[in-house]
Formats: structure tokens, C-alpha cells, sequence
């Protein structure tokens, strides 16, 4: 993010149009969301637009109550939108990614890529939580952080996303309290970021238009994907993306050891052809020191 101050708000308050990125941060910890006012130029949505445009026509809507039986959605972006890629670096959004995934991986990935159309008569989605993905106690750290673009107003008649603030805090239920609920109301172009651990959901889209917003969400590096990078993403795909997108989408080994090829970062794909490979550690210093303290007190059989 550059040093030039955030227009951020809370959609329960009064805007904070020029709030320092340590104010949002905060908010969006104690909250656990923040909504940055118009945050991508007008020419830049319209191109995304554009780009996107074809894919809800070809695409058939959704089958299932939690996707939405009159929602269209499609993932794999990257392919789909050159502007999608840049969108998924946006400085000011990873910054804000990094503080709160950074502490607690070697590094952070892309989770999920997805256009989402909610159409006129989609009913309300049920309070969800998209931590819930991963079968495993939670709440000792955050393992997501999820961004809606606006590619549409967003609008309490069409569907903006609702939000329980700080409902991060406490026990998951499907029967919280509609009253407690916000609405992400937000001007086309806007950027709604999220915790994985708040509870929220689509909205009643009860107006005569369609709602259409682009989800982009980021999880700790060491998780499986929503989305499956590899497949959406093989290397001849990824060959063309700048290296910072291939290390976002999984090209890149997460220490200690994970998700390597043939024991080394898969970047090596990139860089040569060859299928034999000596196996690397990728290990955290704090490890390797450890290591060699280790073999320090051990008798020595050979190098090094």
C-alpha cells in the first residue's frame, strides 16, 4: 500500500474518509470488515466488465441453496481477466492481507477467484462463515481474508452483502440475530474486506437488476485452496503470469517443506525442463539453526 491515507468506512458509522492505514487495520480487527469507498477507477470497472461480461452470459446459474439457485458464479479469473490479475496484487489490499494472515505462514496464497452475479429473486443466503471450509477447531488465528469488488452498487434492494460486526468474537450460529445484521451498501468500484471468521451472507436480491461483484479471497499458505490453482492454473498456463501472481497461486514452496517439487520450490518449472532435481531443504532459520546445533554434539561420518 502507498503511504497516501485510505478512504475507509465502517458500514455501521460514519465514513472515515481519510483514515491512515493503522486506523483501518484496526477497524477491520475489532469489526472484522472494512468497506474502502471507490477504491478502483470507473475505466478500470467498466474493463472488468467487459472482460467478464461474456462468461455470466455462457455460464449457467447455480444449483444448490448455498450458492443460490438464481446466482451465476465462475472462478479461474486469471484466465478470464487480464484485469482480474492485476486486481489480485492491489497494493493497498495486501497490505492489509499480509498484516493479518503474515504472522502466522511463510506465506499467504490466492484461495479463491469468483465472479458472482446474484440475480432479480435470489433469496438470502444462510450466515456463514468461510473459515467453516476447513474441518478443524478455529479461532486461535485468522485463515482467510476475503475481498468483494463492486462491479455494481451494491444496495440493501439488491443484495449488498450482510455482515454481523464482531460477530468474529464469538460462537458460530446459523440463527443470529437478523436485527444485529449491517448492510455492506458500497458504491460500484468499492472493496468490501472481510475475515474469514465473521459471520455473513448474500443478501435478498428484491430489486429488478442484478447485484455482480468479484470475490478474491487469501489464505494462509500452508491450506488447502477453495479453488484448485493447478488445475485452473497448470504451469504452461502460469508460465505467462508475472512471478509475483505464480507465487500468489501456489508456485512457490511454503517452509517448512510443503508443497515442493521434486524437493524444490515449484518455480523451478519455469526455469528449466529437467525432471531430476536434488531435493532442497526449504526450512525457517529458526529450524536450521537448530539443525546444526544438533549436529554440532554429533560425531562427524562425512561433508559437509
Amino acid at each position: 500500500m502507498s503511504t497516501q491515507a485510505l478512504r475507509a468506512r465502517s458500514a455501521d458509522g460514519p465514513a472515515v474518509r481519510r483514515a491512515g492505514f493503522p486506523a483501518a487495520l484496526d477497524r477491520l480487527r475489532a469489526h472484522g470488515y472494512l468497506i474502502l469507498d471507490r477504491l478502483l477507477p470507473e475505466e478500470t470497472v467498466d474493463r472488468l466488465c467487459e472482460e467478464l461480461e461474456p462468461w455470466f452470459r455462457a455460464t449457467p446459474r447455480c444449483q444448490g441453496d448455498f450458492y443460490g439457485w438464481q446466482t451465476t458464479r465462475f472462478g479461474s479469473l486469471l484466465l478470464k481477466s487480464k484485469t482480474v490479475r492485476a486486481l489480485a496484487l492491489h497494493e493497498q489490499v495486501l497490505r492489509l492481507v499480509n498484516e493479518i494472515l503474515g504472522p502466522h505462514c511463510d506465506w499467504y496464497q490466492l484461495n479463491l477467484t469468483q465472479a458472482v452475479r446474484l440475480h432479480p429473486g435470489q433469496r438470502q443466503q444462510v450466515p456463514h462463515r468461510d473459515e467453516e471450509m476447513w474441518p478443524c477447531a478455529k479461532g486461535r488465528v485468522e485463515y482467510l481474508v476475503n475481498v468483494m469488488w463492486a462491479l455494481s452498487e451494491f444496495t440493501a434492494q439488491n443484495g449488498a452483502t450482510l455482515l454481523w460486526p464482531r460477530s468474529q468474537f464469538q460462537p458460530l450460529t446459523r440463527d443470529i440475530d437478523p436485527a444485529a445484521a449491517i448492510v455492506a451498501e458500497m458504491p460500484r468500484g468499492s472493496a468490501l474486506v472481510y475475515l474469514g471468521s465473521l459471520t455473513h451472507c448474500g443478501g435478498a436480491n428484491r430489486s429488478d437488476q442484478p447485484r455482480t461483484g468479484v470475490i478474491l479471497s487469501y489464505c494462509l499458505g500452508w491450506l488447502k485452496q477453495y479453488e484448485n490453482a493447478f488445475l485452473s492454473y497448470p504451469p504452461h498456463i502460469a508460465r505467462e503470469f508475472a512471478p509475483a501472481l505464480r507465487d500468489l497461486i501456489g508456485y512457490r514452496i511454503h517452509r517448512p517443506n510443503l508443497g515442493g517439487y521434486e524437493g524444490q520450490d515449484p518455480s523451478v518449472l519455469f526455469e528449466t525442463a529437467s525432471h531430476a532435481l536434488p531435493a532442497i531443504d526449504a526450512i525457517p532459520e529458526e529450524i536450521a539453526l537448530e539443525l546444526r546445533a544438533y549436529y554440532e554434539g554429533q560425531p562427524s561420518c562425512g561433508p559437509p
